[in-house]
């Protein structure tokens, strides 16, 4: 089925990307799984090639206005490279977006600029011990100084992409007291800068996958967070939060739907190659229907998703669209890596095979930025039920 999402500047781009991945991170992946993380200078490569500042105004060292399709080439080449560039996606597809939308003129000339360079890392800290996707249910806690020039912040957040190496963290805390009649109300936006005294980062979670990309624990105990640090509306975070996560719910999908292209290029390429019996594992009926059937719901998530870019960068894309993206393309990405993987036998185990790290990487979609189980709800409450 032919593609028309990209034009000439995606596939220039993808070039780029490509040689960028080929050359600065592919050869590295199994030392960064072992490290916990990637090395800064990855982000600052990054920079180099323009994959840090989109939407960032040129006057601040970013690319100007882009559209989604550059961050879905990169989703895609870095699952076709089977590497990994740590929490990029994180850093510029979910968190950045919330200061283009909401930082005031000082904010934007403070933190851009460090972020286009690679200089500033993001993170956003929503999910608390016991909260899980309930953002309605937030503890961390910030009240204002006497003076009205700082909050003092409390509490502790757990699960945060990215949050042991970056330099600013999106808190979403409570600056009101709970309100149980409307426990939406209350909520807002701080950054704390790392370094600020009292803010610890704890543990780094020991996870089935993704090991070259931290997700750690946070910890505030009286942190002195200046006013200007607010981003948006003091109260408003809610509704600042859900006019993002279609975006990060679409990265989701888009990034399922690469991992089962990749899945499908990797098994491809060993069944081909790989003889049982005296015959190649890719003459079997059986390993040509499962692949045939692999490909057929594949390319119908890739429709999906595709679509919900353009729905993004025509600014359409509704949170009930993002969610059948995120349930649908992460559902086709476990069901797809999941035979790929049966299909490579006992080496399909091994992790100096793809398809395995593949395997370990993928199962996390369906629960993070929003279980499938959340996503059917949405579905549902837009169907009238």
């Amino acid at each position: 089925m032919k593609r028309t999402l990209y034009a000439p500047e995606h596939e220039a781009f993808r070039r780029t990307v490509r040689d960028f991945i080929a050359r600065e991170a592919a050869p590295y992946i199994h030392d960064w799984e072992r490290a916990g993380q990637v090395p800064r200078s990855v982000f600052k490569g990054l920079a180099g090639i323009g994959a840090l500042g989109f939407g960032i105004p040129e006057e601040y060292g970013g690319t100007g206005p882009a559209g989604y399709r550059f961050q879905a080439v990169i989703h895609e080449e870095v699952a076709l490279a089977a590497a990994s560039i740590g929490h990029h996606h994180v850093n510029t597809g979910v968190v950045l977006p919330y200061l283009l939308g909401l930082a005031n003129e000082e904010q934007r000339a403070r933190w851009l600029p460090g972020c286009a360079a690679g200089d500033i890392l993001l993170a956003i800290a929503m999910t608390e011990p016991g909260t899980g996707s309930d953002l309605a249910g937030i503890r961390t806690a910030a009240v204002r100084s006497a003076d009205g020039g700082h909050y003092v912040l409390n509490g502790a957040k757990t699960f945060i992409t990215g949050g042991a190496v970056a330099d600013l963290v999106l808190v979403v805390c409570r600056t009101a007291p709970y309100d149980p009649a409307n426990r939406r109300a209350g909520l807002s936006i701080l950054c704390v800068e790392s370094g600020s005294e009292g803010f610890t980062v704890g543990r780094k979670a020991d996870k089935i996958g993704r090991h070259s990309m931290d997700t750690a624990e946070l910890s505030f105990a009286e942190v002195r967070v200046p006013v200007a640090n607010l981003l948006g509306e003091e109260g408003g975070a809610f509704a600042q939060l859900s006019r993002n996560l279609p975006r990060e719910r679409l990265s989701i999908g888009v990034a399922g739907v690469a991992q089962a292209r990749a899945a499908l290029r990797f098994t491809t390429e060993y069944v081909t190659g790989r003889r049982v019996f005296g015959s190649r594992v890719a003459d079997f009926q059986n390993t040509k229907f499962v692949l045939a059937g692999c490909e057929a719901e594949f390319r119908a998530a890739e429709a999906l998703a595709d679509r919900g870019v353009e729905l993004d960068e025509a600014g359409e894309l509704t949170a009930a669209d993002a969610a059948r993206i995120k349930l649908f393309g992460t559902e086709v990405a476990g069901r797809v890596v999941d035979a790929c993987l049966q299909l490579h036998g006992g080496y399909g185990y091994m992790t100096e095979y793809p398809i395995a790290r593949l395997y370990a990487d993928t199962r996390v979609s369906r629960i993070y930025g929003g279980t499938s189980e959340v996503m059917r709800s949405i579905i549902a409450k837009d169907l009238g039920l």
